[in-house]
C-alpha cells in the first residue's frame, strides 16, 4: 500500500511488460508530465537464470532525445513492478551526450522476487528526497510506529520523507505516547529522536533471581507478598522479593469510590 501511494505522488510512468514473444516493444516518455524530452522504448524482459527466490532479467532499451537540447549527462532508475504496484526489482541506467534527435541502444539487467508487470522510469528529481534518523525511547526496546505503521522496537533507524510524521510509542506497563515529527526540506541525515514513555501504570517487584514483575502490589504481610499480574492475585515468600517500587497513583474520585454498604 505504501509502494503505491509513493507511484502516485511522484506521477509516475508505468506500461505492461510484453508477455508475450508476439507483443511489440513498448515505450515511456520521460518526464510523465509537460513536454517530454526523453522516449524509452523497452524490449520484452527476457529471464535468463535464477538464485533462489530471484530471478535475473534482461531488457533492450533505446533511448531517444526529443528535445532540441543536448543531454550530456541524465541517471534514471528503472523500478520493477508486479501486478499489484508492489516493486520486486529495481534496475540503473544512464543518457550521455545524446543530441537533439539522436538515439542510443543499450541493455540493463536486474534481479526480481516476483513476476514482472509493470516499469516506472524516475530521474534523481522525481524520487522524494528521504531523511535517516534514530528513534530511541526511555526506557529502550519501546514498539514503535512511523505513520501508524509498525517499524520494530527503539532504537531503531527509520527514513521518513520531507514533510509531517507521527511517531507512536508502547511498552507493556508503560503509558503510551505520540510525538509529532517533522522534516524541513533544509534536514539532513543522522539526526535522533528520544521520547520518554509515560509513567509505568504498575508497581515494579524485583525478585532475588532477577526476574522483574510488573503488576498492582495487593499486599504485604509478614512472610507473604500478594501481587496482581494481569487480573490474578500471586503469592510470593517474602524472602524472594529484592526490591518493590511502588507508583503513586491518583486517588480515587468520589464518582469510583464504591457505595457505602447500608446500615444494620
Amino acid at each position: 500500500m505504501l509502494t503505491r501511494k509513493l507511484f502516485a505522488s511522484i506521477l509516475f510512468v508505468a506500461f505492461s511488460i510484453a508477455s508475450s514473444a508476439a507483443e511489440p516493444a513498448q515505450a515511456v516518455t520521460w518526464p510523465s508530465s509537460g513536454t517530454p524530452i526523453l522516449r524509452f522504448t523497452f524490449s520484452k524482459f527476457r529471464g535468463i537464470g535464477s538464485m533462489g527466490t530471484e530471478r535475473t532479467f534482461v531488457t533492450d532499451v533505446l533511448a531517444e532525445n526529443l528535445s532540441a537540447k543536448l543531454i550530456s549527462t541524465q541517471k534514471f532508475s528503472v523500478y520493477v513492478l508486479d501486478k499489484k504496484l508492489v516493486r520486486i526489482g529495481e534496475a540503473w541506467m544512464q543518457v550521455d551526450n545524446l543530441g537533439p534527435g539522436q538515439s542510443a541502444k543499450f541493455q540493463i539487467s536486474f534481479n526480481a522476487s516476483g513476476a514482472p508487470a509493470t516499469v516506472a522510469v524516475l530521474s534523481a528529481s522525481d524520487i522524494p528526497r528521504k531523511v535517516s534518523l534514530t528513534v530511541n525511547s526511555v526506557p529502550q526496546s519501546a514498539d514503535l510506529k512511523v505513520d501508524g505503521v509498525d517499524v520494530g522496537a527503539t532504537p531503531k533507524l527509520i527514513s521518513v520523507g520531507i514533510g509531517k510524521h507521527q511517531l507512536g510509542f508502547s511498552k507493556e506497563g508503560f503509558n503510551s505516547g505520540t510525538f509529532p515529527l517533522e522534516i524541513g526540506p533544509d534536514d539532513v541525515s543522522g539526526g535522533s529522536v528520544s521520547y520518554e514513555l509515560g509513567a509505568a501504570r504498575y508497581d515494579t517487584i524485583v525478585l532475588r533471581d532477577g526476574s522483574v514483575l510488573n503488576g498492582d502490589l495487593d499486599s504485604i504481610s509478614g512472610m507473604d507478598v500478594v501481587v496482581r499480574i494481569g487480573g490474578s492475585l500471586q503469592h510470593f515468600n517474602r524472602n524472594q522479593i529484592k526490591q518493590i517500587v511502588l507508583v503513586e497513583r491518583e486517588p480515587p474520585s468520589q464518582d469510583q469510590l464504591p457505595p457505602p454498604e447500608p446500615k444494620p
